[in-house]
């Protein structure tokens, strides 16, 4: 399996240009082989979105902007690389910092952030709700873990990765 890392500059609030960036990066890691492209943490809202992420119309445009990415990146639109991207994820009245995979013209799999930090200039305990300790995701054939920034420093969460 070849995994293209995508370490691209996302501009806060500009879902419209971050989602343009993704389709690039995907191009180009499909003309590399790629079989898988990552993305940085809330890469298609930017980080750190801070009160934007509390807006209701902007959690429905990220969302739709994330749906709409999965459809451009199906198969009647031709092959390329599954593509893992950081984003908001609004579920059950909540607001999660996830991470999601897009494969097939669907999303695939949705994990979200266990570890919320709250020092310095983070404040995510305040807009993002803890998400339950994630599984891996079975990735044609393979599993794979995918902790969000600090959930890879606890042990809780990258035993559970592991199983």
């Amino acid at each position: 399996m070849r995994i293209a890392l995508a370490q691209l500059n996302a501009t806060v609030g500009d879902l419209d240009g971050n989602a343009a960036k993704i389709v690039a990066a995907r191009r180009e890691a499909h003309c590399l082989g790629a079989d898988l492209v990552v993305f940085p943490e809330l890469f298609l809202t930017g980080y750190p979105p801070e009160d934007l992420v509390l807006k209701p119309a902007f959690q429905r445009a990220a969302r739709a902007e994330i749906e709409a990415l999965a459809i451009a990146f199906g198969p009647a639109f031709g092959p390329g690389p599954a593509v893992l991207v950081g984003t908001i994820w609004p579920e059950g009245g909540k607001l999660y910092n996830a991470v999601v995979l897009l494969d097939g013209g669907r999303v695939e799999a949705v994990r979200t952030k266990v570890d919320l930090p709250n020092y310095g200039v983070f404040d995510e305990k305040r807009v993002f709700e803890a998400g339950p300790l994630p599984g891996p995701i079975l990735f044609r054939g393979v599993k794979i873990g995918v902790p969000i920034c600090e959930d890879i420093w606890k042990d809780e969460v990258t035993e559970c990765l592991e199983e």
